[in-house]
């Protein structure tokens, strides 16, 4: 089982895994709410395997559960790691489909990971596609400016669309670093035409 390895994740890799967005995430570790499974050092925080149950369990119940049936629910699911059914009489948790949720996400980090290189003489250093010269964050630039993974898949015959969906997961769990890149003069003057245009855009899928 996944959980069971001991390493820690950064906040973004928890957020990847566990989708809780991450200034949530932040949100939940500055009120203490994963106790000990959660540390800070600086601006680098960390969170345990096992603390990523807490995680998804206190986003999942922040609209539903007042502030201290929260805090008493997430500090006895994380004491028992193993038990199915948390109780906080009379509220009843069932944690099964929170534990299937997050070993769900730490298989798709484990695909993203694997689905990338990262060698010194190879584009400099950047991630790429294992076994290509393809950058990870170029591809993954291309989804949020719109294009199609069709179009991607049709420009780079090397990708396919369960390597497009590990480069996201990859790139939601190690954002690029720097400023972003400025958008170029063109990009910068009004459209000459204006149309509006009805998309049906899936989420995400691994």
């Amino acid at each position: 089982m996944l959980l069971a390895i001991g390493e820690s994740l950064s906040a973004s890799e928890a957020s990847s895994v566990t989708g809780v967005p991450l200034k949530h995430v932040n949100r939940i570790i500055d009120a203490g709410l994963l106790r000990n499974y959660a540390k800070s050092k600086g601006r680098t925080r960390s969170i345990s395997m096992a603390g990523l149950i807490g995680l998804r369990l206190a986003y999942l119940t922040a609209s539903t559960l007042t502030p201290a049936a929260r805090q008493r629910i997430i500090a006895k699911a994380l004491s028992d790691k193993n038990q199915a059914i948390v109780e906080d009489a009379p509220l009843q948790v069932d944690i099964r489909p929170i534990l299937a949720d997050v070993e769900a996400g730490l298989n798709r980090l484990e695909r993203a990971r694997d689905a990338v290189s990262i060698q010194s003489d190879v584009m400099g250093g950047q991630p790429v596609f294992v076994g290509t010269r393809i950058p990870i964050y170029d591809v993954t630039e291309m989804l949020t400016s719109g294009d199609t993974r069709e179009a991607i898949i049709a420009a780079f015959p090397q990708l396919s669309l369960e390597k497009l969906n590990a480069a996201a997961d990859y790139a939601l769990a190690y954002p690029k670093r720097g400023r972003p890149v400025a958008k170029p003069e063109w990009r910068n003057g009004e459209a000459k035409t204006v149309r509006t245009l009805k998309l049906d855009i899936p989420p995400i899928k691994s």
